[in-house]
Order: C-alpha cells, then sequence, then structure tokens
C-alpha cells in the first residue's frame, strides 16, 4: 500500500531533517549543524489524527550553489516535490527572509501542489511574529514552528492532515498493468490516448507542450486492469531547467519508472529520431518494456519501414518491435493494446532452469565462446531468479574470459528464443570462487 507522500523541501540549513524528526517522533534523519548534511530522499512513515502517510525529507535546494553534487541534490529534492501530494516549505525564522525563500515559493507555486510555509526555529511564543514575514512568499499563512522545543508542531500536523483530506492510501493490484505512453512532444501521444480510450479524456492540441500533467486513466481490456498513462513530452532537461515544464519532464521519467510497458510514440512523418532513440534508453534504465509506435502513418509518405526497424534493432539494446499506427484513422490502434498486454506478460514470464541451460548449449553450438590467452570461456549452468524485469544468473569458469562482444550475442539470441524483444534483461555473470 502507497501512502500519501508530504515532501519537506527548503533551503540548507533550514532544519527540515530536524522538523522531520520532531513531526515523526525518530531519529531517522540525520542532523548536522553542517549545512548539506541531507542529500538523498529519504521517506519517514507517520500518523497524525487516524491519517497515515510519509514524510519525505529532502536535501537543501541552493540554487546558486555550483558543482554536480549540488546538482544531484537540487534533482532528489525536486523529484520528491514532483512526486508529492503536498509540500511543506521550511523557513528559518531567525534569518528571515531570503532570495532563496523567494526562488524556491516561485518553483513550488509552478508545481500546483498544496503548500505549507512552516516558519522554523520559532524557539519562543516571543517570536512568533516573526512568521508573518513570510507572507511575502505568496503561499498563504505560514505556520509558527520549532522543531527543537517542538512548539507548533501539533499545529503543522494539522494543516498537512487537512490537506491531505480526500487523498488515500492506493491498492496495488497483482493483475494491474501500467501503461505509459511517452514520446518527445507533439508527436500524438494525447491523440493516441484517445484513440485507445474511444473517447476525448486528455486536451489535443497542435501546440507542442499542451500536456503538463502525467494523466492516468483506468480500464478494463478483456476483464484485465489496465492503467494507462498520457505523459507530457520528453525534453533534454537542460532545455527545460527553471521552466514549469520542469515539473512535468521529471512527472514523465517517473511515468516510465512506474511502468510495465512504455509506448513510445514516434511521428512517422520524421522517422526514428535521436531524440527518440534517446528516449528509449530511457525507459531501458528504468527498467520498463518498450514497443515503438510509428504514430501518424497516414502521413509517413515513402517513409521505408523496414529500415526504420532495423534502425531501432541496431541502436537500442532492447531491439522493441516497432508498429506503425495512426491516432487520426485508427489504424493498429486495438493490436498496440494486445502487443502491450504481451510484453507485459512475457516480462513476468519464468523461464526453467532445464530450459535455460539447454539453450546455453544450443548458443555453444552455434558460436564457440571466446578465449583468452589459452584459456577459454565455459558455462557451468544458468538460471532465472527475478522476473519483471527479467533477472538472469549464469555460473562460468571465469568472468575475466567474458567479452562484450559475447555477452551481447548471448542477450540477443535469449531475447529471440524466448519472446523477450522490447523487454530490459539483466544478466549476471559469476566467476567461480578461487580457493
Amino acid at each position: 500500500m502507497a501512502l500519501p507522500r508530504v515532501a519537506v523541501v527548503g533551503y540548507p540549513n533550514v532544519g527540515k531533517s530536524t522538523l522531520v524528526n520532531r513531526l515523526t517522533g525518530t531519529r531517522e534523519a540525520v542532523v548536522h549543524e553542517q549545512a548539506g548534511v541531507t542529500r538523498d530522499r529519504k521517506e519517514i512513515e507517520t500518523e497524525w489524527n487516524g491519517r497515515s502517510f510519509a514524510l519525505v525529507d529532502t536535501g537543501g535546494i541552493d540554487l546558486t550553489e555550483p558543482g554536480d553534487m549540488a546538482k544531484a541534490v537540487r534533482l532528489q529534492a525536486r523529484r520528491a516535490m514532483a512526486d508529492s501530494d503536498v509540500a511543506v516549505l521550511v523557513v528559518d525564522a531567525k534569518a528571515g527572509l531570503r532570495p532563496g525563500d523567494d526562488e524556491l515559493a516561485r518553483e513550488l507555486r509552478s508545481s500546483r501542489k498544496p503548500v505549507i510555509v512552516a516558519a522554523n526555529k520559532v524557539d519562543s511564543a516571543v517570536a512568533i511574529g516573526d512568521a508573518t514575514e513570510f507572507h511575502a512568499l505568496g503561499l498563504g499563512e505560514p505556520v509558527a514552528v520549532s522543531a527543537m522545543q517542538g512548539l507548533g508542531a501539533g499545529d503543522l500536523l494539522d494543516r498537512v492532515s487537512s490537506e491531505l483530506e480526500g487523498v488515500e492510501p492506493t491498492e496495488d493490484e497483482q493483475d494491474l498493468v501500467r501503461l505509459a505512453v511517452i514520446g518527445r512532444p507533439n508527436v500524438g501521444k494525447s491523440s493516441l490516448v484517445n484513440a485507445l480510450l474511444g473517447e476525448d479524456r486528455v486536451i489535443v492540441s497542435d501546440l507542442a507542450g499542451t500536456t503538463r500533467d502525467s494523466i492516468d486513466t483506468r480500464l478494463e481490456v478483456e476483464g484485465r486492469p489496465v492503467v494507462l498513462v498520457d505523459t507530457a513530452g520528453l525534453r533534454r532537461r537542460t532545455k527545460v531547467a527553471g521552466t514549469v515544464d520542469f515539473y512535468a519532464q521529471i512527472r514523465s521519467e517517473q511515468a516510465a519508472e512506474r511502468a510495465d510497458v512504455a509506448l513510445l510514440v514516434c511521428d512517422a512523418s520524421e522517422g526514428v529520431t535521436s531524440e527518440d532513440l534517446r528516449i528509449g534508453e530511457l525507459a531501458m534504465k528504468a527498467g520498463c518494456a518498450t514497443v515503438l509506435v510509428l504514430n501518424k502513418w497516414d502521413r509517413s509518405g515513402d517513409l521505408d519501414l523496414e529500415h526504420e526497424r532495423a534502425k531501432a534493432t541496431r541502436k537500442l539494446r532492447l531491439r522493441p518491435r516497432v508498429v506503425t499506427a495512426s491516432a487520426k484513422s485508427g489504424r493498429n490502434v486495438v493490436r498496440l493494446i494486445q502487443i502491450a498486454l504481451e510484453l507485459a506478460d512475457n516480462a513476468q514470464r519464468r523461464i526453467p532452469t532445464s530450459e535455460l541451460n539447454r539453450f546455453l548449449g544450443d548458443l555453444q553450438s552455434i558460436r564457440e565462446p571466446p578465449q583468452k590467452a589459452g584459456r577459454r570461456l565455459k558455462f557451468l549452468y544458468m538460471s532465472q531468479f527475478e522476473t519483471g524485469p527479467p533477472r538472469f544468473a549464469i555460473q562460468i569458469n571465469d568472468r575475466g574470459l567474458v567479452t562484450r562482444d559475447y555477452a551481447y550475442f548471448l542477450e540477443n539470441r535469449l531475447r529471440e528464443r524466448y519472446e523477450l524483444e522490447g523487454v530490459p534483461l539483466v544478466i549476471d555473470f559469476k566467476g567461480r570462487e578461487k580457493r
């Protein structure tokens, strides 16, 4: 069961982790006087007046701090904000309003989520008036609170609980298939979603970037529950940094991470572009099975389908299936759902060990394993120990004898034999321990 999330964000060293510990009654969040101790997101479950939720402690966001680490911390905090139901912006009432607070408030307003301003370090009743300065952030009535003393903690939890009214924990359905429709802006994702649903559920426009949220729609296909997720167009992060599309970008990436299958939509009038291939790599890294959809096929002109299929096979490690479609004419729309469900089933399939060992034998008869310095790579046995995505372990004599070329040959043959085209595979080569 997934609980509602509350992201606790703010400038470095305003007392976020101390406040999270106070609100949860734990010491799970690391606290130190030095700024920047928290770097990754940490979720801590808590309960207030019968309502359960998860508080997400985040690293401090300083938009002016240089360096890759600061950039990574900011990204993690922004992901937490994008994934939350409510955000708590923690500010330092002792230090007063700072430019960094205003910049963060501006970002939070663009995220369109409920935001509560927690004016921290109000350590006595005399200092409560210090919180009023933060009205200027334009995020409503600030809550005066002291993470150290506990002053105002109950009031803050009351506000959080009130904002979470109507947000219920989500149940995980075993049979449920999450199907994300991803791709570049303006390739017809929303039109395709409407065609799949048979009704206009999402806004469609010729203007790129119309969809800003990842929109979930439930449907049933032959008695099987499916969640169809329309996403905002994916661009390079550098092109959307600091814009309203930044959170749309993160939500689209998270939709791929949560999905079982991604329909990667391309514009058939342009063919498979380098940007389409980049998005395909993103889906693979997210562990998401992928089908490549050449939409707008009615406008494809003299596009060579076999050339596009060969390009996808050559450039994408997943070797996804390439399907032509047209949201406008309805071409292959029903077939796309069927292909996606088959792919989801294949990603959850478990192959018996005896069958995998037969596969290893056949593989070696087709192409002899490599050798180095007179020693040849030997396969001892193979087994599968995870699904979704499938993960395999191959016991060998020496990992140092595995070449990149032969590892890819094995992976590609495995896909062909067990209909795993478009499914991410994890293959662990395990060498014998030296005694």
